[in-house]
């Protein structure tokens, strides 16, 4: 049986040695590219929607504090149980009470003593003052965040809608308005038929009582 010979032996190497070279060559793009699509995408920051001349702050809000050109100044700042939050030069400052436009001007005043024509924007970043609360029989019972415009069944939504036990006919939303008690029927079947009557938007304070 012949040998094969060495010029044939050696081809046969390089040509091996070729195909490693490029699989290696490939390996970090594919890697890199794999690492991209796995990667997280950013995501935005979620914005509430309310409006700044309107909306009123609460303690414990979350509020953006911006100052144009001043980034040591500008900064997210929780509005504290006393009403009040911090910022430099500013220091503690009434928030509770004031909508964000009133806030602002309040902070530019005085930011007037420490720079020249300062430029004040406050926006809410989060609605923690305003609740309402969902009790009785529903899977989620307790306290929950008031959105803008929430009504009484997305409020049942958010808290899981009523249990197989609930009198769904007889439902109903407590409110305490102007010193005295008032109820608002809520027929959640009636809802889901699509009658609307009993769907009220809520305001911050408000029971939902599922019996």
């Amino acid at each position: 049986m012949s040998k094969p010979h060495v010029p044939v032996i050696i081809l046969l190497l390089c040509l091996g040695l070729t195909g490693l070279f490029a699989q290696q060559q490939k390996a970090p793009a594919n890697r890199q590219t794999s690492a991209g699509a796995g990667g997280e995408n950013p995501q935005a920051k979620a914005e509430v929607d309310v409006a700044p001349a309107t909306y009123v702050i609460g303690a414990e809000d979350i509020l953006d504090v911006n100052v144009w050109q001043e980034p040591n100044v500008s900064r997210s700042v929780p509005v504290r149980p006393d009403g009040k939050i911090s910022i430099p030069l500013v220091n503690d400052i009434q928030a509770a009470g004031l909508t964000p436009m009133q806030l602002a001007a309040a902070i530019t005043e005085k930011l007037k003593k420490f720079l020249t024509n300062p430029q004040v924007t406050v926006t809410v970043t989060a609605i923690n003052s305003q609740r309402v609360f969902v009790i009785g029989e529903v899977s989620r019972p307790g306290p929950m965040a008031l959105l803008p415009n929430m009504t009484a069944l997305q409020a049942l939504s958010t808290a899981g809608g009523p249990t197989q036990f609930a009198n769904q006919k007889r439902a109903y939303v407590m409110r305490h308005e102007g010193g005295k008690d008032s109820t608002y029927p809520l027929n959640y079947r009636a809802l889901l038929r699509g009658d609307m009557r009993g769907n009220i938007v809520l305001k911050a304070g408000d029971t939902i009582v599922v019996p």
